[in-house]
């Protein structure tokens, strides 16, 4: 009787196993990359450039995505100090593949004072997107703005035509299907795929759901030929 305990065990074990291979196997990804961006600004005091790695990610809420924009480098200077809580950054994202436009993204005021002829960090910038369209959605680095002193002090402007920083396979809200434009339609099946630590938590959630589930199921199924 414990020989064929054990036999059990160890079959429901490799069913659940299996089964798991396939969950993950079949979840989709979105597809994230820093990307060197090369801006040229126009201050008050000039033209200024530089280059930044800018990373996009996302993360579900709802029908929409928080988007986070984030820079690994200042793009301008001020000549002089710039006081804690008078520069706000702003930007644009510009949307490809299944969505067109653009998404707006704003960072917080800085924290401290930023001396002067210093590179002025950036940091993240964070808003929602909802999608319009289902399929593949694009995001790439747009039009940087950094507001100080009551004013637009710099506008920076991509001249380097840089790679989209953020792909992600979206479905519109209501389940809508739009071309994905492969020439297929998006059906919304295993798809919204999900950047975030809570999402993630849920995903394993699911997992171990259908891992105890399939596990029971060979338990019982086990339990009954050895009845017979």
């Amino acid at each position: 009787m414990p020989y064929r305990r054990r036999t059990a065990l160890a079959l429901a074990a490799a069913v659940a196993g299996a089964a798991g291979s396939a969950v993950l196997a079949s979840a989709p990804a979105a597809q994230a990359a820093v990307v060197d961006v090369d801006y040229a600004c126009e201050t008050k005091i000039g033209p200024k450039g530089a280059v930044s790695p800018v990373d996009i990610t996302a993360v579900k809420s709802g029908n929409a995505y928080t988007i986070t924009m984030s820079f690994e480098k200042g793009v301008s200077d001020s000549p002089i100090e710039l006081p804690k809580g008078v520069m706000t950054p702003r930007a644009e994202l510009v949307l490809g593949g299944a969505d067109k436009g653009t998404v707006k993204v704003k960072g917080t005021p800085n924290t401290a004072a930023i001396p002067p002829d210093t590179p002025i960090k950036i940091g993240r910038l964070t808003g929602t997107y909802t999608p319009k369209k289902s399929g593949k959605v694009t995001f790439t680095a747009g039009v940087l703005i950094v507001h100080a002193l009551g004013m637009d002090a710099a506008t920076c402007t991509p001249k380097n035509n840089p790679k989209p920083s953020l792909e992600l396979q979206v479905t519109a809200p209501g389940g809508s299907s739009d071309s994905d434009g492969t020439g297929t339609e998006s059906t919304g099946v295993g798809e919204l795929p999900r950047t975030g630590p809570l999402d993630s938590a849920t995903a394993l959630g699911t997992l171990g759901g259908t891992v105890l589930l399939t596990g029971a199921a060979g338990v019982l199924w086990l339990t009954r030929r050895t009845a017979r």
